[in-house]
């Protein structure tokens, strides 16, 4: 009986532990999505990796993205991506291509612009990661696990600078062993930003009559 007792004791301190960590957890991504909030718009400049030594494969992409709110002006390897909050714009100037898409509500896991800084509210577990040095920056990390045991994603790692409470990258590992990271080189707040940024004008594509425009039905 005393065995019992103390194996429900360690138990019971360790899942209130546990609980600790993972309030912990979300309470650090909880002050970076508030402090993000309270900017009129941001503006980032990102390095984008994916890794996978199995099937030898290394990319390294550059990019910026500006962001209001849920709006966005995404340029990524060549291409252009709008989302107005309503519909998404993807301009792709090499094969003079526009696709026109209502945002899917089906895939809650995919990190899009509007998502980067919430994407962790809903679908994953909490918990507090190493504390690393990196370039002389201070960077906690907190580990994400998916709640959906089917789920493509085995982890996601976000680094959040324990300076300035903004992200400083975001590891996410599949269970295909494929790595993706998006690091951010430059992030800067509140900067003058026209909003025609944020609108696709329909006009300067349907002119050039070369650009192919698909649009939903």
């Amino acid at each position: 009986m005393k065995k019992l007792t103390i194996l429900i004791t360690v138990l019971l301190i360790s899942f209130q532990t546990f609980a600790q960590k993972s309030q912990e957890a979300k309470t650090l991504l909880d002050n970076v999505a508030k402090k993000v909030e309270g900017y009129k718009n941001i503006y980032i400049e990102f390095n984008h990796k994916l890794d996978n030594e199995e099937a030898n494969v290394h990319q390294e992409t550059l990019g910026n993205v500006t962001l209001k709110g849920d709006l966005y002006h995404l340029n990524y390897m060549g291409t252009e991506q709008i989302y107005d909050g309503k519909k998404t714009y993807l301009i792709i100037h090499e094969d003079e291509e526009v696709i026109i898409q209502k945002p899917s509500k089906n895939n809650d896991e995919t990190i899009t612009p509007s998502k980067m800084f919430s994407f962790y509210k809903k679908g994953f577990n909490y918990a507090i990661g190493e504390l690393k040095t990196i370039k002389g920056i201070k960077i906690q990390y907190v580990k994400l696990t998916p709640t959906d045991n089917k789920s493509e994603i085995s982890n996601v790692m976000v680094g959040i600078d324990a300076k300035t409470n903004h992200i400083y990258n975001i590891i996410e590992t599949g269970k295909n062993n494929t790595k993706t990271t998006l690091e951010i080189r430059s992030f800067k707040t509140n900067q003058p930003v026209s909003e025609k940024l944020f609108i696709f004008d329909m006009s300067k594509y349907r002119d050039q009559k070369k650009y192919s425009i698909s649009e939903p039905k």
